[in-house]
């Protein structure tokens, strides 16, 4: 039903094109005339730089949109998040902290709560690598173009990309005089000023300063404490100077600064309104982990205020943080006649610390404070080089060039229980299964009583209750984790012109990737070594082994323990891998181009930055040679993507249509979830093999079919069996009309099925699937809806014979349903959706200033971008909640949601 929603929705504008012919895809192209070189009537002929070279779009044998400032401007992005108007194959999200933002390309991503884990989507703005798609949430200025390239990017440019690649170019000095501002008021009290200065300075010298100033409220009430969260305080700044002493030579060199201090990013209950397979999970009567909550004084609106964005904040907790994103670069482009020398050098120096009330709860369970020690930083120095030319009577057209990236990533975390968590956990612990009749959250260990239960082992059993009992502002003193990212790579990218139209491209990558890594932990939970000490004598007796695990769980949960004080680590792991291309392309006429690819793509290994993956928190680490023994467990392999495209691209005069048809196949992909408890570092492979459910089966919920006691140990596969895990496969259009000078309309649909394999293993050595992801054998991925539609349409007429223009603008996105949550668990998903965005204005003569009155998601449409399990909030096991349609039981789960209507007006000058 959802689906056919989507598919009346995209009616409209499908309508739209078929009376004027197709559009879409690079709405842009009709636009981006500002970049490179000037534009003519052609709507593909735009200039792009994605093969490293100057070419027109419509040449280029590759999946790529570029967009304009004027088609981001109208569809209101300022930053990468706001390009999922345009760009149909792309999904921007946050969660926890922007710094977590993650782009996905064709469904497939990084899930940015590890910083461990490298983009999938690579980030370049201005030819520098970002070293997190997430930094890409920041303001970027008034720029030249946008390149979203889709795909595995394994041969040119910096960083290897698995899925595709943003690549950000921003306006550039000219050489005439040019200044420009605007001024920015909607709801939600937004203020945002921006503006612009272009100065000459002689024949050969200009430079450049933007600058942006962004406030704003925050989406979310916190009813506490009275106060908004998911606000914005933030401004930037860039400065560019370009020099061009001849026609040979250009350097352009561009520094920035970005600073942000803002409150982010709050999370609500999901409620059987938002999902219905929430079910009666959120009903005291029902889930014992709701009453719990409830005993220890949350509010039971809580759990129903969904998209009210009314949330309840642990007094004293704070979601405060700041961000500091500066760095430098210089671009020497060098005409030597028989070739040119391209040399980018850049650093950047990205640091962002976050506090949290981590439970999203009113109960005080965990926290981080905003003090500036749950924070991650990145240094990084990069150099790339370029030589490129033409041989053989041009019938070559060569490049060869080299890479060097070092890296420095700095990680502080601070997580510790709240001063509530040690009632909390005993609720947790008495509240379900053979000592509910004890549950008493006002008593000493939550018991009303203590009746002799264990045999001679009842007062260590009561005794490790007090103990857990009283671990409240415990935890982390201060962890460090550090790491040194080395990689350098050799690279060629060749188009051999083989006959009239038809053209060979090959290219080929050699990386080589070093990554060092240490930790030193700091850490005041004693009663976790207590525990242990007293109660893992007595595990192996059958009868204790249940209360003993889950009093040991609770006292040691994500590794918190003060055997880890002043504990250090380290390991190192080395890599090297070849990536390329190969493209066939052919032109049978100058309107149409055909091509077939393969490529190779690359994402690095590297090391899980969390101490909860080290062993489960049951067992003691043994010192600090046990810890450091356990460090390999840290570790997750590269991603390999193997990939097939099929193109066609159709230009004449005022109307363009690509088509792309592709498949991918991602061996060892790399996947990061939340369990509930911990984060879930697997590489995800399939299996030629039955597994015979295997990794389907569980050893939880004891009454479900699925059931297997053993299911630890089950559905491994042989070696020799293990292919890729992940395919993505599917078609995208692409398509832009420009039927009069006046009016442009555009569409985009992407098709894409990005699913797991039937039979799943969790890494290349055919190990078993962790039994948290026994939901994504055969589903699609996370976020990964099959079916995305966007339209838009501009139309800027005269007005009379003033000099002046109108404005009329949207564009809209239709979202097939999907899963927002990495596990798949039904609780996750989210129904299609449409969002509409809407500009009206008036515009003087030459644009020389502007009114216009704009609204984004003008329908108020509510959805979620990423829901998870709230942490630590689990209710007892057993029935009715149990698989399929509870996988996690009486876990019961939060939301981050996407942001409402906002509307206002803009004021614009330049001159």
């Amino acid at each position: 039903m959802m689906r056919l929603r989507l598919l009346s929705a995209c009616a409209a504008p499908a309508m739209i094109m078929a009376l004027a012919a197709p559009a879409y895809a690079q709405d842009s192209q009709q636009t981006t005339g500002q970049t490179a070189e000037p534009e003519s009537d052609g709507a593909n002929e735009v200039v792009i730089t994605a093969q490293g070279r100057a070419q027109v779009l419509a040449d280029v044998p590759l999946a790529v949109s570029a967009i304009s400032a004027e088609a981001l401007q109208q569809s209101g992005a300022n930053d990468i998040r706001q390009l999922n108007q345009v760009a149909p194959s792309l999904l921007v999200s946050s969660t926890g902290s922007e710094a977590n933002g993650s782009a996905r390309i064709r469904g497939i991503g990084t899930v940015g709560d590890n910083p461990g884990l490298e983009s999938s989507v690579a980030v370049f703005i201005d030819g520098v690598y970002r070293s997190r798609s997430g930094i890409g949430l920041n303001e970027l200025g008034e720029i030249d173009r946008i390149e979203v390239l889709r795909g595995p990017q394994g041969t040119l440019g910096g960083r290897n990309a698995s899925a595709g690649m943003i690549n950000i170019v921003s306006k550039a000095p000219g050489p005439n005089y040019s200044a420009g501002a605007e001024f920015t008021y909607g709801n939600y009290n937004q203020i945002r000023a921006a503006g612009f200065i272009n100065v000459p300075l002689g024949d050969s010298l200009a430079a450049r300063v933007d600058s942006v100033y962004v406030r704003r409220d925050g989406y979310y009430q916190d009813v506490v404490n009275d106060r908004d969260i998911n606000d914005r305080n933030r401004y930037f700044v860039r400065g560019q100077l370009l020099f061009e002493p001849s026609s040979d030579l250009t350097i352009r060199l561009i520094g920035d600064y970005t600073k942000r201090n803002e409150n982010c990013c709050a999370a609500t209950y999901l409620n059987r309104e938002m999902n219905p397979f929430i079910g009666d999970l959120n009903n005291s009567a029902s889930n014992s982990i709701i009453r719990v909550l409830q005993g220890l004084g949350q509010p039971a609106a809580a759990f129903t205020e969904g998209y009210s964005r009314d949330i309840y904040v642990t007094p004293g907790r704070s979601y405060f943080g700041t961000t500091e994103d500066w760095g430098a670069s210089m671009q020497i482009d060098w005409d030597f006649g028989g070739a040119k020398l391209t040399s980018i050098t850049g650093y950047r120096d990205y640091a962002s610390d976050q506090g949290s009330d981590t439970d999203y709860s009113y109960v005080d369970i965990l926290y981080r404070a905003a003090d500036g020690n749950s924070s991650r930083g990145f240094k990084t120095f990069s150099q790339e080089l370029r030589l490129q030319g033409t041989a053989f009577g041009d019938k070559l057209d060569w490049l060869v060039g080299g890479y060097y990236a070092n890296e420095d990533l700095a990680v502080t975390d601070n997580l510790r229980f709240g001063n509530q968590y040690g009632r909390f956990a005993t609720c947790r612990l008495i509240s379900g299964g053979g000592l509910a009749a004890l549950y008493s959250p006002a008593s000493a260990g939550c018991l009303a009583a203590r009746p002799a239960l264990f045999g001679a082992a009842t007062p260590l059993i009561y005794a490790a209750i007090d103990g857990l009992d009283a671990i409240n502002n415990r935890g982390s003193t201060l962890d460090r984790y550090n790491q040194n990212s080395r990689n350098w790579a050799l690279f060629t990218h060749n188009i051999v012109h083989v006959a009239k139209g038809l053209d060979l491209t090959l290219g080929l990558r050699y990386t080589n990737e070093r990554k060092k890594f240490d930790a030193t932990f700091g850490n005041d939970n004693t009663a976790c070594v207590l525990n242990q000490q007293s109660l893992l004598p007595l595990r192996p007796v059958a009868s204790l082994t249940a209360v003993i695990d889950g009093i040991l769980g609770l006292s040691c949960q994500g590794n918190s323990t003060s055997e880890l004080n002043g504990v250090s680590i380290n390991d190192e792991r080395k890599e090297d891998e070849f990536t390329g291309t190969a493209v066939i392309s052919y032109k049978p006429n100058d309107d149409l181009l055909l091509y077939g690819s393969y490529s190779r793509g690359y994402k690095a290994g590297g090391f899980n930055l969390d101490r909860s993956a080290l062993k489960i928190p049951i067992l003691p680490f043994g010192g600090q040679a046990g810890t450091q023994a356990l460090v390999g467990n840290l570790q997750f392999d590269p991603e390999i993507v193997n990939a097939f495209e099929l193109g066609l691209k159709y230009s004449t005069g005022p109307f363009s249509l690509n088509i792309a048809a592709f498949r991918q196949e991602f061996d060892n992909f790399q996947l990061n979830t939340f369990n509930g408890t911990v984060f879930l570092v697997q590489n995800i492979n399939g299996c030629k093999a039955n597994l015979n459910g295997g990794d389907r089966d569980q050893s939880k919920f004891s009454t479900a079919a699925n059931y297997n006691a053993a299911a630890a140990t089950t559905g491994a596969c042989g070696s020799g069996d293990v292919t890729y895990g992940v395919r993505s496969q599917g078609v995208e259009l692409e398509a832009s009309l420009v039927p009069h000078r006046d009016i442009r309309v555009g569409l985009g649909l992407t098709y894409a099925e990005t699913k797991y394999r039937d039979q799943l293993v969790g890494n290349a050595s055919g190990a078993p699937l962790d039994q948290a992801l026994r939901k994504l054998p055969g589903d699609n991925l996370s976020n990964a809806p099959e079916i995305v539609a966007t339209a838009s349409f501009a139309w800027t007429p005269d007005i009379g014979s003033s000099g002046m223009s109108g404005l009329v603008y949207f564009d809209s996105r239709l979202t097939d349903d999907y899963n927002t949550g990495s596990d798949l668990f039904p609780q996750k998903e989210q129904d299609s959706y449409a969002i509409f965005n809407a500009r009206v204005g008036i515009r003087g003569p030459d644009q020389r200033w502007s009114i216009e009155f704009w609204g984004q998601n003008i329908f108020n449409e509510n959805y979620t971008q990423v829901g998870f399990n709230s942490p630590f909030q689990e209710g007892s096991v057993g029935a009715p909640f149990t698989d399929p349609q509870y996988p996690g039981g009486r876990q019961i789960f939060s939301a981050y949601l996407a942001e409402p209507r906002t509307y206002g007006v803009t004021l614009r000058t330049r001159y």
